[in-house]
């Protein structure tokens, strides 16, 4: 379906129901399967997972993963933190395939992974999921038993799919922690100006144009339009803090997403800023293909892999 088509009712796909006075009221909890976290699993389960509360007046929290079997068990693991998407306004980090995508992170990586629950829009717009996913950083430094028996917080990550890649981005410039590096997946990013993948591929299934329209009308500020340096870093993002600590980023995707000159041109930008960035974008795909092809998935992981074992 075309941006220019009529849409019936394009917020329920999104859980949401447009009221006449222009508010919204979430008519579903989550339009995703979710699956609850299992500290004590079958044997068989090579992931142990559980959730720790972090700002019960925001209902924030983080779900933890940690491989069970670790293939240097006297030494301390990678620990990632990791950002779900949904474009700011669906899914949490109890989605089911955000489980599943974490667990294997965890298991391929031979890491410890914090999977951080943000407040969703419209009821709560940016910088709402910034301020929760900054609050997270500072309680991943309390150390929950689990991160300090066996997380090695001098080799951390800061990771963030779609709208968590476009997290990442952002409190990655800031991070309270000490990271090596940012891992932004499919970073979700607009602008005013259509690029030539958006009208490209504007009527990918996926994600199609309209929809990321939607997205942003439902995230951003009221009164803000795409060209907010929260969809456009490109209008204005300052990288002080990754030249100050030198740590690298990650950008990966996939030809088939619209969204693939945005990330080109943030990977660009970023380079002329005197950022070391290693991009990794394949032929084909689509946005969000690594949830319904795991030989997407599959492919991924030594990428991810690769990046943290360098020096």
């Amino acid at each position: 379906m075309s941006e220019t088509q009529a849409i019936s009712d394009p917020y329920a796909s999104l859980g949401l129901r447009k009221n006449s006075d222009g508010s919204f009221t979430r008519i579903a909890a989550t339009v995703l399967d979710s699956t609850a976290a299992c500290p004590d699993p079958p044997i068989s389960t090579p992931v142990l997972t559980k959730d720790v509360p972090i700002n019960p007046h925001n209902n924030t929290w983080a779900r933890l993963y940690l491989p069970r079997r670790q293939s240097t068990p006297n030494s301390k693991l990678p620990l990632i933190v990791f950002f779900h998407g949904g474009g700011f306004v669906m899914a949490s980090a109890a989605s089911s395939l955000f489980q599943s995508f974490c667990s294997e992170i965890a298991l391929h990586l031979d890491a410890v992974m914090v999977s951080v629950e943000y407040r969703n829009a419209p009821e709560h717009r940016l910088p709402a999921a910034y301020d929760d996913c900054m609050e997270a950083l500072h309680w991943v430094k309390s150390g929950d038993e689990w991160l300090t028996d066996h997380a090695d917080f001098s080799n951390c990550y800061i990771m963030g799919n779609s709208a968590g890649g476009n997290i990442a981005l952002r409190v990655g410039m800031q991070a309270p922690v000490k990271i090596r590096g940012l891992i932004l997946h499919q970073p979700f990013l607009g602008g005013l100006e259509r690029t030539a993948s958006e009208i490209r591929l504007a009527e990918s299934e996926a994600i199609p144009l309209y929809m990321c329209d939607i997205l942003w009308d439902l995230a951003l500020p009221i009164g803000a339009n795409r060209d907010h340096e929260f969809s456009n870093p490109t209008k204005e993002l300052s990288v002080d803090n990754v030249i100050s600590e030198g740590f690298r980023i990650l950008v990966t995707g996939y030809e088939g997403d619209p969204l693939i000159d945005r990330q080109r041109e943030l990977v660009k930008m970023l380079r002329e800023k005197g950022v070391r960035v290693v991009e990794h974008f394949r032929e084909g795909g689509y946005h969000g293909i690594e949830f319904f092809d795991h030989s997407f998935a599959r492919a991924l992981y030594p990428v991810l892999n690769n990046f943290i074992l360098a020096v």
